[in-house]
């Protein structure tokens, strides 16, 4: 007699995700809302969502989501990757138009203003609550400023005539 085998649910922990209100983590949910099978579980305290579904490939359209909603993190989960192709050159500039970034509330546009301008060279940028792009003024690389964001907990890409 044979038993049938249920496969486990996969999972994925993404950890420093920007996590800074009630909006976020409800943004957070709406996104992954969408993906058939995935749910994510969200500790704002500890700025991580967890990603299930029933194989890989759910989980990955979830992380997918979530970085097209504004957010970013790193996988626990080495078989899920965040994307991480901003669209950035590597190159200096004295402007960057971005867009694609979470910011439901002054915390979020707090949480930019930080981010970018620990960028050598960032003077100055446009970001407000709920903007759907804002662009960065200054002399500076453009991966800079993505990796800063990155490493705040958004995700953005370059926009406009970049």
């Amino acid at each position: 007699m044979t038993l049938p085998v249920c496969a486990a649910d996969v999972s994925a922990k993404i950890t420093g995700v920007h996590l800074c209100c009630k909006a976020c983590v409800d943004a957070v949910q709406k996104a992954i809302a969408p993906v058939n099978g995935a749910t994510a579980s969200v500790d704002r305290d500890a700025r991580t969502v967890t990603l299930t579904g029933p194989d890989a490939a759910t989980v990955q359209k979830a992380a997918d989501a979530l970085v097209a909603a504004g957010y970013y993190g790193k996988s626990e989960n080495s078989n899920i990757k965040i994307a991480a192709d901003a669209g950035a050159k590597g190159t200096k500039v004295p402007s960057l138009k971005l867009e694609g970034v979470h910011l439901c509330c002054n915390q979020c546009v707090s949480a930019v203003d930080k981010a970018v301008k620990s960028v050598a060279g960032v003077k100055e940028h446009t970001a407000t609550r709920n903007a759907s792009s804002f662009e960065v003024k200054g002399d500076f690389e453009d991966k800079a400023v993505i990796q800063a964001l990155h490493d705040a907990g958004l995700a953005a890409k370059v926009g406009g005539n970049q």
